[in-house]
């Protein structure tokens, strides 16, 4: 009898353990294909994140924040949505009464479409500019309420207010469209201000080609980096805001005239297409 109660008890124990055993490689199996367990790795090149986080670092439902739809990436997009030779025409720092009327002008001239990234005060002082630009087919980007080019070195909360903060007013001078783009001052982006920006349905936008039109080199300069720095990628940086802008509106107006000439059509950056990462030119 004490033989056949001591069987029974070691066939228990072979139940559990094996129990067990099953259990623990169900969980190991969990582990690897769940990347809830693993969070996310992020990186000046945006490559393998989490495309659910939202701004708090919660998961959640990203890109499209507001109204669903595709996801929107963190990674800086440098290609076009038109793919092949088009080239996007992006104009940063308005609007400006004076000089974002010139550069529509130019745009209409050529039928060219931009992506204008304004600052948001300035969006909330020129909301008839805001929605000139938008009845002219163009696209919104955010581009902070400062315009702090060492906002990467401040804190996620100060980030995140310097974006949603300048998306809300750009939208309400905008009239109800919707800014489709974030691009961080300088190109001082962060992991996290990348998250913050898809999150809210705004694709982080980064530059191939800088004319260095800010700094006033003179109009043939401006227009020689774009023929000579386009090979580097689609996305060309002129700004409409920041002081006298007479060098960019006709640097602009002899690029389009030369893209022309090239049959190089226009289009707008990709925001959810995925694009090969690059780093992002010197600051505006």
């Amino acid at each position: 009898m004490a033989r056949i109660r001591s069987q029974g008890v070691r066939a228990r124990i072979a139940v559990a353990a094996s129990a067990a055993a099953v259990a623990a490689t169900v969980w190991g199996v969990v582990a690897l294909v769940d990347p809830g367990h693993h969070g996310s790795r992020d990186g000046a090149s945006g490559q393998t994140q989490n495309q659910n986080r939202t701004p708090d670092g919660k998961n959640g439902k990203n890109g499209g924040g507001e109204g669903g739809g595709p996801l929107v990436p963190e990674t800086i997009a440098h290609a076009s949505e038109s793919g092949g030779d088009a080239v996007n025409i992006t104009i940063d720092d308005g609007p400006d009464p004076r000089w974002t009327p010139r550069i529509l002008d130019v745009l209409k001239r050529y039928d060219v479409k931009a992506t204008f990234c304004m600052v948001g005060p300035q969006a909330k002082a020129h909301p008839d500019l805001v929605k000139k630009v938008v009845q002219g087919g163009h696209r919104l980007c955010d581009h902070t309420m400062d315009h702090d080019t060492r906002m990467d070195k401040k804190p996620v909360a100060y980030q995140e207010q310097q974006i949603l903060e300048a998306k809300k007013l750009i939208e309400e001078a905008a009239g109800g469209a919707k800014v489709e783009y974030y691009r961080a001052p300088g190109g001082a982006f962060t992991p996290d201000s990348r998250r913050i920006a898809a999150a809210n349905g705004m694709r982080p936008l980064g530059w191939n080609v800088d004319t260095k039109d800010f700094e006033k080199p003179g109009v043939a300069a401006i227009v020689n980096a774009v023929k000579r720095e386009i090979d580097n990628g689609p996305t060309v940086l002129f700004h409409d805001a920041g002081g006298n802008r007479t060098q960019s509106v006709e640097a602009l107006d002899q690029v389009l005239a030369w893209l022309g000439e090239q049959g190089r059509p226009t289009g707008f950056p990709v925001r959810t297409e995925a694009d090969t990462p690059s780093a992002s030119a010197p600051p505006s």
